[in-house]
């Protein structure tokens, strides 16, 4: 066994996240063998510990395999955040905390046209009408629809601290691209671009002090999703899905974004689940119960089910969301059921 054919052995062992191994990126800094014992040191300058411990598990998972190893120790190490060396060559270097900010709830679809965008925005207001402090973060970059959902269409201000100061409606604290562009311009916009405008959106926002931040994604997952996995540790991840078969499949897509950046899912929400017709007969237009179905077989919370109602789409385009607009309602309930077993799941 020579020191080559354990780095040979590091060089499987990807970044999560990442297609890239941990040899390429410059961790591995140095190798000892001493008999049958390794001892391997990585180096890192990323702050998220549970990313550290996957790495670190991978390679004494892998370099315990080898023909003819005894013992493996694997010792993490790490560089000051300004080595800026160390940074270049470590993917969630910069990954940090924003003060002030609880916990950052992502709600992610596999697919566009799910109502992904209804569900973070009644979900949003929802929390706010149960006393919590809320913000809401529109990464859909290049399709930003908060802004008409959430009834708001004036341009953020910059204050004297320097940060911007997010627009407010329902209680919810909102940020949006679509604030900061004229009318039904599109935004073309590269990959560094979008990584520049999310970690702006988290670290130059005055977000003041907040229980929830719900981040509502674009659907797939391309750079908007990498770049804010890689500016803060999220505390959660929450798919959105219809029932039939065609968005159930890359909901498997979504949840697997969210393990390969060790991001815990928090559940599935199926939404159009069913349509009750005016003589009461319920019709389940797009299939039923696919949502609760995955969720059993990936073996997390099924968050629950969104019914086909006019209010919500209704709510939606006049930008007052049925959570915000009539708690009480048959509508409004459902959000606040969702709300409610958030926090029955650990989420207080």
């Amino acid at each position: 066994m020579t020191e080559d054919d354990v780095k040979s052995v590091l060089a499987s062992i990807k970044y999560p996240g990442y297609s890239r191994d941990i040899v390429s990126f410059g961790m591995v800094r140095n190798i000892e063998l001493d008999g049958s014992d390794v001892t391997v040191e990585l180096n890192t300058t990323s702050q998220n510990r549970e990313i550290v411990e996957k790495i670190k598990e991978d390679c004494e998972n892998a370099l315990s395999r080898m023909p003819g190893v005894g013992g493996v120790d694997v010792r993490i190490t790490r560089d000051s955040e300004g080595d800026a060396s160390a940074a270049a060559q470590d993917p969630w270097s910069n990954q940090k905390r924003v003060p002030g900010i609880k916990r950052i709830f992502a709600v992610a679809s596999g697919k566009g046209g799910v109502g992904k965008s209804t569900v973070a925005a009644n979900l949003s207001c929802a929390l706010a009408r149960q006393g919590a402090k809320v913000g809401l973060l529109d990464c859909d970059i290049y399709g930003p629809s908060i802004p008409l959902m959430m009834g708001v269409h004036e341009q953020p201000v910059v204050g004297e601290n320097r940060k911007i100061v997010p627009l407010t409606n329902y209680g919810v604290k909102l940020m949006s691209v679509g604030f900061l562009v004229d009318g039904d311009s599109p935004v073309i916009w590269r990959g560094p671009l979008i990584m520049k405008i999310i970690q702006q959106f988290l670290m130059d926002v005055d977000w003041g002090e907040l229980d929830y931040l719900i981040v509502d994604l674009p659907p797939g997952t391309g750079d908007a999703q990498l770049s804010l996995c890689q500016t803060v540790p999220l505390d959660g991840g929450i798919i959105v899905t219809t029932p039939q078969e065609a968005s159930i499949g890359v909901v498997r897509k979504g949840i697997g974004m969210f393990n390969k950046v060790n991001v815990p899912v928090l559940g599935i929400i199926e939404n159009m689940s069913y349509f009750t017709a005016p003589g009461g007969e319920r019709i389940e237009i797009f299939g039923y119960g696919g949502g609760k179905a995955e969720a059993g077989r990936q073996n997390i919370d099924f968050l629950g089910e969104i019914p086909i109602y006019m209010e919500i789409r209704e709510g939606g385009d006049s930008g007052q969301p049925v959570a915000a607009a009539d708690e009480d309602s048959p509508t409004a309930r459902v959000f606040r059921e969702i709300a409610e077993r958030l926090k029955k799941h650990g989420v207080s």
